[in-house]
């Protein structure tokens, strides 16, 4: 695979931007070799300035579930183009957006537009903070909720803790309103809500973590959590910020029964654009600037072109969308997990219909992070080499999940195992 204009397009990044990249993950750092840079895309495929032309599984990390420049929302964003880019100002576009993602989310009385999901849970919590008074926040190792401050913590030792900075730049004192704990772990949760239960403003959970794996959480585990918030006067917030419209029977809160206090969203409802929103019932939602005391605003919610990609991209989520992409993810399950085990690889696949994850080991998939082996990294990083190498595009990090999207068919599907089967030929663990 020759990779020549990209290595000299990311000699030149180098000197202009930070690494070469404005997002780290995409400095292919655990993975060989120099990021690939693209200059167009289509459906399932990428093609980058080398010719290159890959079957893509990554689909821009989530958002593109239609696949790359699907014509409907290229459309849509065109049209809505010729009436201006921005407008800073209160649109129908706004309203029509709003409405799709209510009828998913029943427990949303009103919805506010941002422009990530970053942005949604920090808006989030500070609405959580702000509506109880209260300034201590729960969350789990192993779950990612974006570069947010307060977020951005990692456990310490112990049963239960409060956070430790995981970056530079982060103020002790603001990691400081930050309990941690393991995921799938109630007895865990049951201890910081006696220790602190009436100073806990939110527990923040992605219910299925999708950022550090595909960690696919009990049902038993998050009705637990819900009960505990509601019995100390604490919100439960989920970040469906990647598995948000990603299932035919609904969020996977839906799919768990149990009924988040608030919901973050983002990539699937951009069709691509950046956006990202929360949500939740009247109560809580009109503790929000205008209408309350809590302050956020952006000068770019809401934007016109990012809702009519939005808009489209959920219009074109019917059932049989869904029915398709499931049916894919299943074929993909049966074909890889006969290939792994013709091999005996040290992988096994994680799938949630179109979610799905090469988790490393022998070993029942992992439900948290400390339970994922220390040699995660160089088993997928040489996998991803081998793949590339034959014209497939997965994630450059042992530890992002996969996509299938609308524009993905069964040759895709087996073109990928094929790929894996003979990539495991050639490789050595």
């Amino acid at each position: 695979m020759n990779r020549s204009e990209s290595d000299k397009l990311h000699s030149e990044a180098l000197t202009h931007l930070v690494g070469g990249v404005n997002s780290p993950v995409r400095a292919f750092k655990s993975v060989h070799g120099n990021p690939i840079y693209f200059e167009k895309a289509s459906g399932a495929y990428v093609t980058d300035v080398d010719g290159n032309v890959l079957v893509d599984f990554v689909q821009s990390w989530g958002p593109l579930i239609h696949g790359h420049s699907h014509p409907e929302i290229i459309d849509a964003v065109s049209e809505k183009m010729q009436n201006g880019t921005s407008f800073g100002a209160p649109h129908l576009g706004e309203i029509e957006l709003a409405k799709k993602v209510k009828q998913r989310f029943p427990h949303m009385g009103k919805v506010r537009f941002v422009s990530s999901g970053t942005e949604a849970v920090m808006s989030a919590v500070r609405l959580a903070r702000g509506f109880t008074g209260r300034d201590l926040l729960v969350k789990f190792e192993g779950c990612y909720h974006g570069h947010v401050d307060s977020l951005m913590v990692s456990s310490g030792s112990g049963l239960a803790t409060f956070g430790i900075a995981s970056s530079p730049g982060i103020p002790n004192d603001t990691v400081a309103t930050t309990l941690i704990s393991p995921l799938d772990d109630v007895e865990a949760v049951e201890f910081l809500f006696a220790e602190h239960g009436k100073e806990i403003a939110a527990v923040v959970i992605e219910p299925l973590p999708a950022n550090n794996g595909l960690l696919v959480q009990r049902k038993a585990f998050l009705s637990r959590l819900k009960e505990l918030c509601k019995s100390n006067g604490a919100l439960l917030i989920f970040d469906e910020v990647i598995s948000g419209f990603r299932f035919k029977d609904g969020s996977y809160g839906d799919i768990c029964g149990v009924e988040p206090d608030m919901t973050a969203l983002g990539k699937v409802i951009g069709g691509g654009l950046p956006v990202g929103a929360y949500g939740a019932r009247d109560e809580i939602m009109n503790h929000l600037s205008p209408l309350g005391p809590v302050y956020q605003a952006g000068t770019l919610s809401g934007n016109p072109l990012a809702m009519a990609a939005g808009a489209k991209s959920l219009d074109l989520l019917t059932q049989e969308a869904y029915e398709y992409m499931d049916k894919l993810g299943e074929l993909l399950e049966i074909e890889l997990e006969r290939v792994l085990s013709k091999h005996k690889y040290p992988m096994r696949l994680v799938r949630r219909e179109s979610l799905f994850w090469l988790s490393p080991g022998f070993q029942k998939p992992a439900t948290r992070a400390d339970e994922i082996p220390s040699n995660a990294g160089h088993l997928y990083a040489n996998l991803h080499r081998e793949l590339l190498s034959r014209g497939y595009m997965l994630a450059p990090s042992a530890y992002e999940i996969g996509f299938i999207s609308t524009a993905h068919d069964e040759s895709h599907i087996r073109g990928l195992v094929h790929a894996i089967d003979e990539s495991l030929e050639v490789l050595e663990w």
